[in-house]
């Protein structure tokens, strides 16, 4: 039986109780130094980038430079907020589970009129220009000189991964009176805060298709032509698991997703995503979707479409809608488009979600690497992440695609907003399916290449060069939560100093585009055609939405919410709920390889064939061990792991 929304939604009069249990889950916060301010000002804390250093510093930023800012607003109960979004996310709390709708979390939590007029006033008695006003923030903009003179403090350009930028030479501040309603400002520098979709194959500008020879599932087609990998004959790549792999693998059992609705931000919108989707179903064995189970929430307008590379993100939200679909049949889907993959535009449409309710899971495939992310953003991300914490929504972040990003960006660091203590972080997964739809076993995703020789006769050296792997990691700025002590261990915690910090990721799900899942989509040709074509693809932008629809089928078993997961999946950590993936299930030193055959022009075989062989397992220096690890956290979801959330289940 499902349990009507108004039986499991809570009146603020529970709010007498939770000073008793606001510590019993205590998520850690991003790392704050204690920030000076001149006299009368109160710190908008880590406000200036770190990369805003006096050695980068290359002089002030001409007065007439133009700012473009957003003064985010702390509501009526900061401190209060993080307790009842800590306090409802716990099973252990007595008000566990206890949501607020969105009118009530507005009017314990939101900003109050008179702290939006007085910051209004405060930012146009400055010389700034306000150009919008709404619940979370106040957008405006003005030069160099009126942001002096509402920050106090003056703009410099200063030297950044060789190019020039302009920031706040000293941390930002508001005025004493309004320390209450500010929360922060961003903006202030323009440095690059674009986020890309988390996806190892190209998008459909150009169309994409996969060359054989193919396996259906792990193992069928072995490749004896070939020569042998680490002492055996390999098969072929899988050509793309379906819905119905998928849910065998991970233990669907006979539970839908009804009457749960998921979420999906992405940058833009496929115009045939509707249509794809349903074709997609057609093709693959799912069930037809029946109407206004999909739908779209657009913005008003698109910007920046030429910097965002506009059209690449349709191939990223085919990929989530039709994941989610194929493993949870029949919950609703919506579609949140940003205007653009600038994160205050992200952030916009994960606050369409928490404003409305319109989702209980948000799958998010996209992100940036941790370097980019400046602590004020962070603390708007978390902000709208703890909103939605007690309205009950969860939020689900891809861990990234480039392993310990030392190969993309020269620096080992993990992907936000992913590090947010208050996301579940999906890591990804290298999946073996067999005949029968059973779970053979999964490796860390991490993939070496390795080319065929000319003559035929033998590969190159193994594992080959990285291709690409699971993000994961320890985060630089945010501490450990609480559900994580004791499960991460110290040698991770604390790889970045003698503090547990948060760990990257939480849980797992397949990825490994060799591994990967079918997809369809309308994309272009170089004949001038545009057509439907389908093919394999993976990257944790497939481990994400897989892991949402998992928890759309536990929801289901749950009888409400389950709200925001992570203490929840800690709690079932060493249980056999979770497959404990390692990079050799086979056993110590028994590597793992796949055979595979790609056409040289990505569209058919008039450029010539390209084979390697491409080994499983090798996800840069981050590795799949027993236990909890940086490329699969917990693990991944095995038969019974959907059912513990059944009313039925002793926790």
């Amino acid at each position: 039986m499902t349990i009507n929304r108004a039986q499991w939604r809570v009146a603020t009069s529970v709010a007498a109780i939770l000073p008793l249990v606001a510590g019993a889950l205590v998520i850690g916060m991003p790392s704050a130094q204690a920030d000076s301010a001149p006299h009368g000002r109160a710190a908008l804390n880590n406000t200036k980038p770190a990369w805003a250093t006096s050695t980068a510093d290359k002089g002030a930023t001409a007065d007439s430079t133009q700012v473009t800012a957003r003064v985010y607003l702390a509501g009526r109960d900061a401190k209060g907020l993080t307790a009842y979004a800590q306090a409802v996310s716990d099973p252990h709390s007595p008000l566990y589970g206890k949501y607020l709708t969105p009118e009530q979390a507005q009017a314990r939590f939101g900003a109050t009129q008179a702290q939006i007029d007085a910051v209004t006033n405060w930012l146009k008695s400055s010389g700034l220009t306000v150009t919008d006003t709404n619940q979370h923030f106040i957008s405006v903009t003005g030069d160099a000189a009126a942001v002096q003179k509402a920050f106090a403090t003056p703009l410099h350009e200063y030297s950044k991964d060789g190019k020039t930028y302009h920031a706040p030479q000293n941390v930002a501040s508001a005025p004493a009176a309004l320390a209450d309603a500010v929360l922060t400002v961003t903006g202030l520098d323009n440095a690059p805060h674009q986020s890309t979709p988390q996806d190892t194959l190209p998008g459909p500008t150009a169309g994409f298709r996969n060359a054989g020879p193919f396996s259906t599932y792990y193992g069928q087609n072995v490749a004896t032509t070939l020569p042998d990998a680490y002492g055996s004959k390999v098969p072929y790549a899988i050509h793309g698991y379906t819905g119905e792999q998928l849910r065998a693998a991970y233990g669907a059992g006979q539970y839908t997703g009804k009457h749960v609705t998921v979420a999906i931000t992405d940058a833009y919108a496929s115009p045939t995503m509707a249509a794809d989707a349903a074709k997609y179903a057609q093709r693959n064995g799912d069930a037809p979707y029946r109407k206004g189970q999909y739908s779209e929430v657009l913005p008003s307008a698109w910007t920046s479409t030429d910097s965002c590379g506009a059209s690449g993100w349709y191939g990223e939200e085919s990929l989530d809608v039709e994941a989610v679909h194929a493993v949870a049949p029949e919950a609703d889907i919506k579609f949140v488009a940003a205007a653009s993959c600038n994160d205050p535009d992200l952030l916009d449409a994960l606050n369409k979600v928490v404003d409305k309710h319109l989702a209980d899971i948000v799958s998010n495939s996209w992100g940036d690497v941790e370097a980019n992310e400046t602590p004020d953003l962070a603390a708007a991300y978390d902000q709208t992440f703890k909103l939605g914490a007690v309205e009950g929504i969860g939020f689900y972040f891809s861990s990234g695609d480039n392993g310990d990003e030392l190969d993309n960006t020269g620096k080992k660091q993990v992907d936000s907003p992913v590090n947010s203590a208050w996301v579940t972080a999906v890591g990804g997964t290298s999946l073996a399916v067999g005949k029968n739809d059973n779970y053979k076993f999964e490796t860390g995703w991490g993939t070496g290449k390795a080319l065929l020789s000319d003559d035929g006769k033998s590969w190159g050296t193994l594992p080959g060069a990285f291709t690409g792997g699971a993000g994961g990691g320890t985060s630089s700025l945010t501490p450990q939560p609480a559900y994580q002590a004791g499960v991460v261990p110290d040698a991770l915690a604390k790889a970045n100093g003698s503090t547990p910090m948060r760990t990257v990721p939480d849980i797992a799900a397949v990825a490994d585009p060799n591994t990967g899942f079918l997809v369809g989509q309308t994309q272009s040709w170089p004949d001038g055609t545009v057509s439907y074509d389908e093919y394999r693809i993976g990257g944790t932008s497939l481990a994400a939405p897989v892991i949402s629809a998992i928890q759309a089928l536990a929801q289901q078993a749950q009888h409400f919410p389950i709200g925001f997961a992570n203490p929840a999946i800690y709690a079932r950590y060493g249980s056999p709920l979770f497959h404990d993936v390692t990079d050799h299930p086979l056993g110590a030193g028994r590597d793992i390889a796949e055979a595979r055959v790609d056409f040289a022009n990505g569209v058919d075989a008039s450029g010539g064939l390209k084979t390697s062989v491409r080994t499983l397992g090798k996800d840069s220096s981050l590795q799949a061990t027993e236990g909890y690890d940086d490329v699969t956290g917990v693990g991944s979801p095995a038969p019974g792991y959907v059912a513990s959330y059944g009313p039925w289940f002793k926790h």
